[in-house]
């Protein structure tokens, strides 16, 4: 085992038990908010370490039958017997190092948190507005599976059942774990249902997914916004009501725009725009980070920009591909139906593998 990943389990052996003493001393018991948090870190900490003594018990267990081994005077049957249980726990310690290593990779805590997707169409017109259409319902579909809610903030639509853009709100346990890879740009080939020659076409659909971020995580100066209400129109332009129920809310800074007319109440619909728009103002922020960044290593690989091809869909050959982690599917149809497990599972093992590296 790596003497630096070994090292790090012990640190935190050492520090559950730090933990352990300090809940014992009756100075903490008396104060209720250092309470909570050395009992929440040592809850954290509590799989690693019991995971760390299993694992010195078979450590000790395997120097107990090296020294069987090593001893001539043992007989051929304890030898033999020696040798089994080498085996089976030379097994054993290397799945309680696997496990300590996912353990031990810190954690986006970001993973837990809702989110807002969005999703535009990019180059292709009126097909690529069709594709943005159906990439949402995929979406809907793999969220419904997990458990997760899906709330429209805003959307338009074009007259043949496609999208430019749609905003929504996924909230869940792990919404945004489960979403995070979808950021890109994502291509779609096949022949779209305007074309009268058959020839195959390429379209370009971009996937934003932003952690949503709490309301004291940014501050917002009331004195920033500029809110206009307008009334709410459905599909084709019909009205839905006749109150200024719709809401448009522009952060004058950073010039970030959010509207949202789903709801029939201007109140409800200006919390969805809040919420939105909060989680735009710092996605713009760690975009401009990524990009100094970048510019520093004189490289834009691995900064997460939305202009990466991720994915492509090929209708023809029934195929998807996701770029990133080399993966090909032949089962397009099952995958537009809200099945990204097998890529998603894929894009987790290639992240976790990249950090369990620098461990």
């Amino acid at each position: 085992m790596e003497d630096i990943l070994l090292k790090k389990w012990e640190a935190a052996s050492s520090r559950f038990q730090e933990l352990t003493d300090q809940l014992m001393d009756p100075s903490v018991a008396s104060q209720p908010s250092q309470l909570r948090k050395l009992t929440k870190e040592r809850a954290e900490l509590e799989p690693t370490v019991s995971l760390f003594e299993t694992y010195c018990q078979v450590t000790k267990q395997l120097e107990e039958a090296a020294q069987i081994l090593a001893d001539p005077s043992a007989g051929h049957e304890l030898h033999g017997m020696a040798e089994e249980e080498t085996r089976e726990l030379e097994q054993r310690r290397c799945e309680l190092e696997g496990q300590a290593k996912e353990f031990l990779i810190p954690k986006d805590p970001r993973d837990e948190k809702n989110l807002v997707l969005e999703i535009r169409a990019g180059t292709g017109g009126e097909e690529a507005a069709l594709f943005a259409g159906e990439l949402f319902r995929l979406y809907i579909r793999y969220a419904e599976k997990r458990g997760l809610k899906v709330d429209t903030v805003e959307a338009s639509e074009t007259g043949i059942g496609g999208f430019k853009n749609i905003v929504a709100l996924i909230e869940g346990k792990g919404a945004y774990g489960h979403f995070k890879y979808e950021s890109g740009v994502h291509r779609v080939q096949r022949v779209p249902v305007t074309e009268a020659s058959g020839r195959v076409h390429t379209s370009t659909v971009t996937v934003a997914v932003m952690p949503e971020v709490d309301e004291v995580d940014v501050q917002i100066d009331p004195k920033d916004l500029r809110i206009d209400t307008f009334c709410s129109s459905g599909a084709g332009g019909q009205s839905v009501n006749t109150t200024y129920s719709a809401v448009r809310i522009t952060h004058i800074p950073t010039g970030v725009v959010v509207s949202c007319q789903d709801e029939r109440s201007q109140l409800k619909n200006r919390a969805k725009a809040m919420r939105t728009l909060r989680s735009r103002i710092v996605e713009a922020e760690r975009e401009k980070q990524d990009a100094v960044i970048a510019q520093n290593r004189k490289s834009q690989v691995g900064t997460g920009e939305r202009s990466e091809k991720v994915r492509t869909y090929n209708f023809p050959q029934n195929r998807v591909t996701d770029h990133r982690v080399g993966v090909t599917l032949h089962k397009l149809e099952l995958v537009m139906e809200g099945d990204l497990d097998e890529i998603v599972q894929a894009l987790r093992a290639q992240q976790q593998q990249a950090e369990t590296a620098s461990v």
